[in-house]
């Protein structure tokens, strides 16, 4: 059974005691940590695919270590000026080891309390309203701009 999983912004492809290196995760070595935002399954004979992304599944991996990548060095050059400019950075990584992926029962979500709804729809609808009255004020500043200049034209033709 594989999955593609999304990890720090990239997407890997993970079996069960899979090592792997990600950027760096905010947690202990030793520490385990879980993975929900899964993208695609496939246990053998079902393949799942997630729109973006399947509910109720999730990666199980366990922090091995905290390291450094290698360096990448970064040259800047701009030719016939004499500008040169090298440098280099490592970027933080962390080791992990996919410890299985794990099925989670789904509990349906509470509906939005019928005193939140109207709220939400209220906000919106003062939101609306605001930028509708925002466009007509700018369109009610461009025409008494272009009756001033009208008329700064007829004075100068009458001068």
């Amino acid at each position: 059974m594989y999955a593609v999983v999304e990890i720090q912004g990239s997407q890997f492809k993970v079996e069960k005691d899979q090592k792997l290196f990600v950027n760096r995760i905010d947690a202990k070595e030793g520490s385990k940590v879980s993975f929900d935002n899964v993208l695609l399954t496939d246990d053998g004979n079902k393949v799942q695919v997630g729109k973006p992304n399947i509910s109720g599944i999730s990666v199980e991996a366990k922090i091995i270590a905290h390291k450094k990548d290698d360096k990448v060095i970064v040259f800047k050059k701009k030719r016939r000026k004499g500008y040169k400019v090298k440098n280099g950075h490592r970027q933080p990584i962390t080791e992990i080891i996919i410890q299985g992926i794990s099925e989670k029962k789904v509990t349906p979500k509470k509906e939005v309390s019928s005193e939140k709804a109207p709220a939400a729809k209220k906000a919106q609808l003062q939101r609306k309203h605001q930028l509708q009255r925002k466009h007509q004020l700018q369109r009610k500043h461009q025409l008494q701009r272009k009756h001033q200049l009208q008329k700064n034209q007829q004075l100068q033709k009458s001068n």
